[in-house]
């Protein structure tokens, strides 16, 4: 028996968003100490919501495996947030298709650029940004800091010119 996958929109609060928040939370706290617990605050719900903001989940026969959203960060832009693949989902591509539904969504939405800041200790998102074809707004040559943000964009608009648009 196949599996299905789907790729829904939802708001914080919605039960099927727990295990997204539940281990996004853990993934902070393990990674950087109780200022994950601040990161996963620091953002209301209702910044997620349409016009200016999108949280959406991939659901493998109804259940969440995966999920992200992004925020209006200026007019143009959307702050891509709260990237999460399930621990028993990963290495599956599953980031990579919400990161390409969000993308799409955010291009709908009005905005021309995506900005997000992913954390110093998270190499295996500093890798999907890098595949997906983020620009790094520091040098990757360079040992990142310790607790510094690793800032990345990405403009939507000639992602979408040079026929690199996300397919849904």
């Amino acid at each position: 028996m196949s599996s299905t996958l789907t790729v829904e929109r939802a708001v914080l609060g919605d039960p099927r968003t727990e295990p997204l928040i539940r281990e996004l939370t853990h993934e902070y706290v393990t990674r950087y100490g109780p200022g994950g617990h601040e990161e996963m605050a620091r953002h209301p719900a209702e910044e997620f919501v349409p016009p200016h903001g999108l949280l959406l989940l991939l659901l493998r026969d109804g259940e969440p495996v995966a999920g992200g959203a992004y925020r209006r960060y200026d007019a143009r832009t959307a702050e891509l947030k709260r990237m999460w693949t399930g621990a028993e989902h990963r290495r599956q591509g599953h980031a990579r298709r919400v990161l390409a539904a969000l993308e799409s969504a955010a291009r709908e939405a009005g905005y021309r650029r995506i900005f997000l800041t992913t954390g110093w200790r998270q190499p295996e998102a500093k890798g999907l940004y890098l595949a997906a074809g983020y620009t790094p707004l520091f040098d990757v040559t360079e040992q990142p800091e310790e607790s510094r943000p690793l800032p990345f964009e990405k403009d939507l608009a000639a992602a979408a010119a040079a026929g690199k648009a996300p397919l849904r």
